[in-house]
């Protein structure tokens, strides 16, 4: 390998060893490629800072931030498990249920793992441990179930991803739900198991008029995600307009009807959402800055003719892709993830056959999945606040629920036609 490949992989793994922030290490390890390395004008880095943030896609990421702190901040996540502990709350293992179809139904409105955690599992956990739940089983569950907030659309990370990409949006969305469903099942199964073998006690089965004015009193939150996806795919509005669409709505609904939250609470919202948007978008620029350099060095290309050349079947390439993207998954955001890996990977994708909305899919599971990995996956340490545990007591406790995972993802990285399923169906 070039030893200067050799001096920007040591920087800029050094820097985020030694917990620079993730954007500047990206910048500046680029910079140093770009300016040092290859001898550009430092000063093309400004078009290139300018090039990564005039993209339309960017404005689906900032609403959906927005939309996520609006729930947040109102009533609509408490309906939203409200009306999932109605659904299965008197089944063995309900409450747990509940919690796995609440993190469904935020999932589908505020696109984001870490947001799903704080939101629904800030709030089940104590209640499941509360209700004679075994503390290790409530903690593993709700910690690794937020998943669903990156895999079921909308998804920040699938956003970035089809910006790299160019795959229609609207159809890479459409990939998520038949996994999530998958998740979903499979964890209310595993709950049903667990709690009946270990007996505890069902809630009573609420009764037809009880469950009728729970869904009443939650009819505005649940209505939010069909507003989204009924707009989205009846073409009234595209993706970028449904994340506005629902800010408004959302706004509306926790303002005017539930009165949960006032307007002086606006401002507070508006600029909390500000500070998480800002995050993203510098780390955008950042991987920007680090992705032209390897543009120019043609590295993605190096490494595809030298995988190529080791690897000759797609699913040898897969399952090593898999290991990998699990591991990184582990140390990095899956955000930075995502604007790092998804250009290096893209030229393999045609090489092998593989349909890039497939490897998106998979791409987002594996790093979903690592949000909830030992040592540094960052729902581990909300989770381990949450409950005030630490790091191995947290770590022991999601194992089950990554096996869980990660054998569903075994099952879609061999099934294509099974993540492909709908979007071909709704767009042939």
């Amino acid at each position: 390998m070039d030893t200067s490949y050799l001096l920007i992989l040591a920087v800029l793994l050094g820097s985020l060893a030694a917990t620079v922030p993730v954007f500047m290490a990206l910048f500046f390890t680029g910079l140093l490629g770009l300016a040092y390395l290859i001898g550009i004008d430092p000063l093309i880095t400004l078009e290139v800072l300018y090039r990564s943030m005039d993209k339309f896609a960017l404005i689906v990421v900032l609403f959906f931030v927005l939309c996520g702190n609006i729930m947040t901040t109102g009533s609509i996540v408490q309906k939203l498990i409200k009306t999932a502990n109605v659904l299965v709350g008197f089944l063995p293992g309900g409450l747990a249920m509940a919690g796995v179809l609440a993190c469904g139904f935020f999932g589908a409105i505020s696109g984001s793992t870490v947001a799903t955690v704080v939101a629904i599992g800030g709030f089940m956990i104590p209640a499941l441990i509360a209700n004679n739940y075994d503390e290790r089983f409530s903690i593993g569950i709700m910690t690794t179930a937020p998943i669903l907030g990156v895999v079921i659309p909308p998804s920040i990370s699938m956003i970035l991803y089809a910006m790299i990409t160019n795959d229609p949006l609207e159809a890479l969305f459409l990939t998520g739900f038949i996994p999530g469903i998958m998740i979903m099942f499979a964890f209310s199964l595993y709950a049903w198991f667990v709690c009946r073998r270990q007996g505890i006690q069902t809630s009573p089965r609420p009764t037809l008029r009880e469950a009728a004015a729970v869904l009443r009193e939650s009819v505005w939150a649940l209505l939010l995600p069909v507003v989204i996806f009924g707009g989205i795919y009846s073409g009234f509005f595209t993706a970028n307009e449904a994340a506005v669409v629902a800010c408004f709505y959302a706004f509306f609904v926790e303002i005017v009807i539930h009165r949960d939250m006032k307007l002086r609470d606006v401002k507070r919202v508006v600029v909390s959402s500000a500070v998480t948007s800002s995050t993203l978008l510098v780390i955008v620029a950042g991987a920007s800055v680090f992705g032209e350099y390897l543009t120019f060095e043609q590295i993605p290309d190096q490494i595809a003719n030298a995988v190529v050349a080791n690897i000759s079947s797609p699913w040898v390439f897969l399952i090593a892709v898999n290991i990998l993207l699990l591991i990184i998954g582990m140390f990095m955001d899956i955000i930075s993830a995502t604007l790092i890996l998804a250009p290096i990977f893209l030229p393999l994708l045609s090489r092998f056959g593989i349909d890039t909305m497939h490897f998106g899919l998979l791409m987002t599971l594996n790093l979903g999945i690592g949000y909830a990995t030992p040592p540094l996956g960052v729902s581990l340490y909300i989770s381990g606040a949450v409950v005030d545990r630490d790091l191995l007591q947290v770590a022991r406790a999601v194992l089950p629920f990554i096996l869980i995972q990660i054998g569903i993802l075994l099952i879609l990285t061999f099934w294509s036609d099974l993540v492909l399923f709908l979007p071909r169906l709704v767009y042939g």
